[in-house]
């Protein structure tokens, strides 16, 4: 179950000498996963960017023609020591991505392969920094976000959940996870059907969904506000993005330690394994990409939102 690895993954990640390399340790032994780890410096520290590749039996990888899955375990840091001890809140969405690499790949090994491959990312850095915002303090990272999209979204992925814990905001009050509009090419589309079905299926609840405003969508460093980074992979793809937030009832900071709760990790696990599934199989789509062309017919490129202006529009 989705639990069990949850729980593995925050034992795991919830040390200080916590590095990629012992992450991907994990994955050695399967015949059908890849993973490696790269350490990148920052301004204020360093961080290491994980990649764990598990191949379906009709990848691309391997020459086949199924899609390709993407998810993302996007945060600031896992730690922020010394100035707090153990895991912080901000941390849950490198815990979902590594347990669900856990989960695709003891599936793997079993018999029960995936149609196309999935490429799961992340960064693991124990000791990251903090920053303040508004309602209440984020991790830092010490690397910038370019870097992050940089190693986290791949050109392989053909569509891409970004998981992230969305607890520091007074916008979602609601405990568990929450679904955000696709967001394609500098557009808000409208939510999926398709990802409302499995996002009921595997809660068991009526889906819980988060407002999407046009600051959250454009690069971070452009000074607007932004509610947090789970919409920063959209800047760097022209596929479509959906975040997967992790939240809480109440404002919780992203430096806050003892504030993940492993159900809420497991749900997150869950849809993001159900929607490998399909979208690897083809039987989900994120957009309807009819309409997709119907509105860029209407009005016209959006990607100057993936940008950090009309200036460094124009000039590209």
């Amino acid at each position: 179950m989705s639990l069990h690895y949850a729980m593995q993954a925050i034992e795991l990640l919830d040390d200080p000498s916590i590095t990629g390399e012992k992450v991907i340790e994990q994955f050695e032994g399967y015949d059908h996963v890849e993973a490696s780890s790269v350490t990148v410096q920052g301004d204020k520290g360093s961080t290491d960017f994980i990649k764990i590749l598990v191949k379906g039996y009709n990848g691309k990888s391997t020459g086949g023609t199924a899609k390709t899955f993407g998810l993302v375990g996007r945060l600031g840091g896992i730690g922020a020591r010394p100035s707090r001890i153990g895991i912080v809140s901000d941390a849950d969405g490198a815990v979902a991505a590594v347990a669900a690499a856990a989960k695709l790949a003891d599936m793997s090994k079993k018999g029960d392969r995936l149609e196309g491959d999935v490429y799961i990312t992340t960064h693991i850095c124990p000791d990251a920094p903090t920053q303040p915002h508004e309602p209440v303090d984020f991790m830092g990272s010490p690397v910038d976000i370019l870097t992050m999209n940089k190693h986290e979204v791949l050109p392989e992925m053909e569509a891409v959940v970004s998981i992230d814990t969305t607890k520091g905001n007074r916008v979602i009050n609601h405990k568990g996870i929450a679904l955000s509009p696709t967001v394609k090419e500098g557009y808000v589309l409208r939510f999926s059907e398709d990802l409302l079905r499995i996002l009921e299926m595997t809660t068991g609840e009526l889906p819980a969904t988060f407002t999407v405003t046009t600051q959250d969508i454009t690069p971070y460093g452009n000074d607007v506000y932004h509610i947090n980074s789970i919409l920063q992979p959209s800047v760097a793809t022209n596929v479509p993005v959906v975040g997967l937030a992790i939240t809480a009832a109440s404002a919780v900071p992203g430096c806050g330690t003892g504030a993940s709760h492993e159900v809420d990790i497991a749900q997150a696990v869950r849809f993001a394994i159900e929607v490998a599934k399909e979208f690897t199989a083809g039987t989900v789509s994120f957009y309807d990409e009819k309409e997709f062309n119907h509105l860029v017919n209407l009005y016209g490129s959006m990607k100057v939102l993936q940008t950090m202006g009309k200036e460094a529009y124009h000039g590209s």
